[in-house]
């Protein structure tokens, strides 16, 4: 079949709307027709090539819509069952999913490759080049076909263009505080970066029973949006931020703190140590450049005080259990994703929602499709 997708042929390119032609689902695959795609920071690192660069790639990773047609084999999904694609597979059988970290699964590793399991493409140019997609999602497209380890059955009565959401940003930020950084009642939470990731790290955080949150980013409106989602403090940089910290928690410094730039920098590990209390847990979130090797650490603060140094992968959390629970969550009115979403774009509009991104003028942006 033809469909339309925002596909990327080189590093530092635009994104092109073009017509593709799509294979049907071969064994254990689903061909899915998408109704929204989050617009996450990650497909911009396949454009800077942060993540390095497989070209050309249909983009996006954050994806809902409807089950058209399943291949041989697939047992669990029908045509009309609602999925989200979780943006790291999970198979459920492989050692890793096994003891229950499924966000670390063999399986899904092969699958973020960006070709299907058997290696060869289910998506190709109209003059036969074969495309590579996003975690081999390519949700930036009108239709994709996907593992059935990427699809997670959702109830049909959740808006598909909050839903999209959960399949990366939301789950990663939440189950960072949550789970990676292990946030308890009472705890003193900084968050670094407020984006999708970040806002997501606030609520959970705050769900989670932190005292104070601390929300720092350089925008003003990111900074007031922390405000709205539960932060209780704000700084403009990690400078402005570390006597503010002291200050508050009368020296203790802060239990947790999460980073979710959007591009991370290893010459700020040392000031975020700083930021870090004895015994506190520094959890790094956000993607850093392949190509970077250095970081700025003194491991005397690892030694003495016992300050920990983590890194996380969708917030440590399972696609199959996580993102029906977080659903749950916003039904039930403790996650926030409708005021989330700054602003919605069709298809056409991927460079412009990218550039809002750029420039601070989103939380979040969505594209919905027709």
């Amino acid at each position: 079949m033809e469909t339309q997708a925002a596909v990327l042929w080189g590093q530092n390119e635009d994104w092109k709307i073009e017509t593709i032609e799509l294979d049907p689902p071969k064994a254990g695959e689903v061909l899915v027709k998408l109704a929204a795609s989050g617009m996450c920071h990650s497909d911009e690192h396949f454009r800077t090539g942060d993540l390095g660069g497989i070209y050309p790639i249909i983009g996006g990773h954050e994806g809902a819509g409807v089950v058209e047609e399943v291949g041989p084999g697939v047992t669990d999904l029908a045509p009309g069952d609602h999925v989200v694609f979780g943006f790291i597979p999970a198979c459920g059988k492989c050692p890793s999913c096994a003891r229950g970290h499924s966000n670390l699964c063999d399986v899904g590793a092969t699958l973020m490759m960006g070709t299907q399991y058997d290696g060869t493409h289910r998506h190709h140019s109209m003059s036969g080049i074969d495309l590579t997609t996003a975690v081999c999602l390519g949700t930036f497209a009108h239709h994709t076909v996907v593992n059935q380890a990427s699809c997670v059955k959702i109830l049909p009565h959740y808006p598909l263009d909050k839903a999209c959401l959960i399949g990366c940003g939301v789950t990663t930020g939440w189950g960072s505080a949550v789970y990676t950084a292990e946030v308890k009642p009472g705890d003193d939470v900084v968050i670094i970066g407020i984006g999708g990731l970040g806002i997501s790290a606030i609520q959970g955080a705050k769900l989670a029973g932190a005292e104070r949150i601390f929300a720092v980013d350089p925008v003003a409106f990111k900074r007031d949006e922390a405000l709205k989602f539960g932060a209780t403090h704000v700084a403009a940089s990690i400078e402005e931020a570390t006597p503010l910290v002291n200050e508050v928690t009368w020296g203790k410094n802060a239990d947790k703190v999460i980073m979710t730039m959007g591009v991370g920098d290893g010459s700020l590990i040392e000031s975020v140590m700083q930021l870090t209390a004895k015994r506190g847990r520094v959890v790094v979130t956000n993607i850093h450049p392949m190509a970077e090797t250095t970081v700025n650490l003194s491991l005397t603060w690892l030694t003495l005080f016992e300050k920990q140094l983590v890194g996380t992968v969708f917030g440590s959390a399972n696609i199959r259990y996580d993102i029906p629970h977080l659903l749950r969550l916003y039904e039930q009115g403790q996650l926030d994703l409708d005021n989330m979403v700054t602003r919605t774009y069709s298809l056409d509009g991927v460079n412009e929602g990218y550039a809002d991104m750029l420039e601070g003028r989103n939380i979040r942006g969505v594209m919905i499709y027709d």
